[in-house]
């Protein structure tokens, strides 16, 4: 196995400002790189890749031998769809997928990626949320940072039953309903109805992380009822009429068997994770929703975030992950990872 090492780099903190952050680091391609620093520090995440590249067979170097990679469960369309197209133009940068050991009790996820990546079970790994403090003090203490260079824009979307009469919510009330405080859809607008929301565990990856760090802000209260997979919980959503579920916005929009709700911070003041009109689900699956890129971009969706492939830093064999990001991010993949469902970083 090949092992690859790269500096710690932070996202940009605030959802609000997302935007704000693409844009400034998208207008000086040349940031000088930054020591690695605490999670509430933002600096450029691109520092030292090349970014102008058209093709993938404009990125050089990229090495010739098989790495080991894996991690979040929402970077599934981007392994299926578009990392087939990467493989076919540059063969000889051979990946291979590695779920967690058998046995170990682990699920496929952003953070047991990166337990991997520090154990050396993986080259590199993809994440939908940021490298927290504590790995990062596991790496140091190994004598390298973890970096996470952003490669796409994904988005938090919430499914409920498509009977469900209620136009959305906003992020307070969705904290209050996944920690008990809010039981009835009648509270915010809707019948008379139990809501039961449902999620996966916390150990299950990082989009429930995620979820419970910028939305809930604390942990789910006893209301809350698992899932064991997104498959799962959409499912459950799909048939139980006060239902509610959230995950990544391009696995939630695009289904027949639930309805993506319009979120906002004030009431009525709503964007939808789907470009209008919406298309009920008498006319799917002829006709799909289709996810509303635009406000993802712009930062007018309330939850969005990064997807971001995590390197190790302080070894000539960064060169692999490094490699990996600098291929996502020429305008052929951004292409593709368009494709994939998720939205676009560099102009």
């Amino acid at each position: 196995m090949i092992l690859a090492m790269s500096p710690y780099l932070k996202t940009c903190a605030s959802v609000v400002i997302a935007a704000v952050c693409i844009w400034a680091v998208r207008g000086s391609f040349s940031v000088e790189q930054q020591p690695a620093q605490s999670e509430t520090s933002s600096h450029s995440q691109w520092a030292d890749l090349s970014l102008d590249k058209q093709q993938f067979n404009d990125v050089t170097p990229v090495p010739s031998d098989t790495y080991y990679y894996g991690g979040s469960t929402t970077w599934a369309p981007i392994r299926r769809d578009v990392d087939s197209q990467l493989f076919a133009a540059v063969p000889t940068f051979r990946l291979k997928y590695r779920d967690p050991k058998p046995g170990s009790g682990e699920t496929p996820g952003s953070g047991t990626g990166i337990r991997m990546l520090l154990d050396g079970e993986l080259n590199f790994s993809q994440s939908s949320r940021p490298v927290k403090d504590k790995e990062q003090a596991k790496a140091r203490l190994q004598g390298f940072n973890l970096r996470q260079i952003p490669v796409a824009l994904d988005g938090i979307a919430i499914a409920v039953h498509p009977s469900l009469a209620i136009d959305g919510l906003t992020l307070e009330q969705l904290r209050r309903i996944y920690t008990g405080q809010i039981n009835n859809w009648q509270a915010v607008g809707g019948p008379n109805l139990a809501i039961v929301p449902y999620s996966r565990r916390q150990e299950d990856g990082g989009t429930v992380e995620f979820f419970l760090e910028e939305v809930i802000e604390g942990s789910f209260g006893n209301n809350v009822q698992f899932a064991r997979d997104t498959t799962d919980g959409l499912r459950k959503a799909g048939r139980d009429l006060g239902g509610i579920y959230y995950g990544s916005a391009p696995e939630v929009v695009g289904q027949c068997t639930v309805k993506p709700l319009a979120l906002g911070e004030k009431t009525g003041q709503w964007v939808a994770p789907y470009t209008l009109p919406y298309i009920p689900q008498k006319d799917c699956p002829r006709y799909r929703n289709r996810l509303n890129s635009q406000a993802f971009q712009e930062g007018t969706y309330p939850i969005t975030r990064e997807l971001y492939v995590i390197v190790k830093e302080g070894s000539d064999l960064e060169t692999a992950g490094k490699a990996y990001a600098e291929l996502l991010l020429t305008e052929e993949d951004q292409k593709f990872i368009e494709k994939a469902g998720f939205v676009r970083i560099r102009d």
